[in-house]
């Protein structure tokens, strides 16, 4: 514990205060022996980071019971333990530290939207380090919040993206299944499927055509958002 306590530059007296207060995960114990590692040194770090930042013990607490009840990496992929996350996506997962997470959304970073930040997918946790599961969605969400939206307010349309979404990505399988079923995934019909061959036939026409559904609906919300924007011109001023 001294070793410990003196590697993360605090005293004894505050790392027995913080394991009273569960900050810190408990020791490996060999007999009358407690072994320190690592994770317990990033863990402090990660506390007196946040607690630069303005954050209080008791949000830091709850931050940690949130991120350590959150789904890990093989579960945000939908993978075993043992696999690498699925080459068919186009995102780019992101790896931060909690101060990382707490320089993207400053004030925002609440046990609530930890939380449902994690229901929605787009967080998991390896380790000491948090995966958000999209770049893009990752910088998207930061300028909005930069912009002054909050955090929730973001976290709660993008629940509602998702539904309407994942409707448009249905209208398009369906139409695929319908007319494209019989389509060949490879010369070798006995070939085995792999990541770049998918299992079926509608499997394959929607990795080959997914560049076309996604310029339909960028193209339809584009004109959508011209006429939104051309409403609020139009319109009188509102009191």
């Amino acid at each position: 514990m001294e070793e410990l306590a003196r590697k993360a530059g605090i005293t004894v007296r505050t790392l027995r205060f913080y394991r009273e207060r569960k900050l810190l995960p408990p020791p490996r114990r060999e007999g009358r022996i407690a072994w320190y590692d690592d994770r317990h040194l990033a863990r402090l770090r990660t506390i007196a980071a946040l607690l630069e930042r303005g954050h209080t013990l008791n949000g830091i607490a709850d931050l940690a019971s949130t991120f350590e009840s959150g789904r890990d990496v093989g579960e945000l992929f939908g993978l075993g333990e043992d696999a690498a996350p699925a080459t068919w996506t186009e995102e780019t997962p992101v790896r931060l530290t909690p101060e990382d997470l707490a320089d993207y959304f400053a004030g925002e970073v609440t046990t609530e939207n930890l939380a449902t930040a994690l229901d929605l997918g787009y967080l998991a946790i390896d380790g000491e380090e948090i995966v958000h599961i999209s770049r893009r969605l990752l910088d998207a969400s930061a300028a909005l919040v930069r912009e002054g939206v909050p955090l929730a307010a973001v976290l709660q349309a993008g629940r509602e993206v998702r539904e309407h979404t994942t409707a448009m990505a249905e209208i398009f399988a369906t139409m695929v299944r319908r007319h494209l079923s019989e389509e060949a995934t490879s010369d070798d019909p006995t070939a085995p499927a792999t990541p770049a061959t998918p299992a079926t036939p509608a499997a394959a026409a929607l990795e080959r055509l997914r560049p076309l559904a996604k310029s339909v609906v960028e193209a339809e919300l584009s004109m959508a958002l011209d006429r939104l924007v051309r409403a609020e011109k139009d319109a009188p001023d509102r009191p």
